[in-house]
């Protein structure tokens, strides 16, 4: 059964834009709160690296599709990255949600 609903694969950095994080959610807003609470927390990557600012966001309604897409992003190098990052936000501007 493939589950359906809003997911979204998505990418934070910290406030100095010198680390990326790549995640999956079915909440994004939610999920953005919590990297926010687990700043500096060491025993997360978003949280040691205080990655929570949201920079880039993609919607898909099925989670497997979101998931594969989670894994290619993360599979790119950080030049890759920042390429998609400039095709919808080139200014690396903090996003709201």
């Amino acid at each position: 059964m493939i589950a359906k609903g809003n997911y979204y694969v998505y990418i934070t950095t910290n406030p100095g834009k010198t680390v990326l994080y790549t995640g999956v959610t079915n909440d994004l807003k939610l999920r953005l709160q919590q990297h926010y609470q687990n700043r500096g927390n060491r025993k997360t990557f978003a949280g040691k690296y205080y990655c929570y600012k949201l920079i880039y966001f993609e919607m898909y309604t099925d989670i497997n599709q979101a998931i594969a897409r989670e894994k290619e992003i993360k599979d790119m190098s950080r030049e890759k990255k920042e390429a998609l990052i400039a095709t919808k936000n080139p200014k690396w501007n903090f996003l709201v949600v």
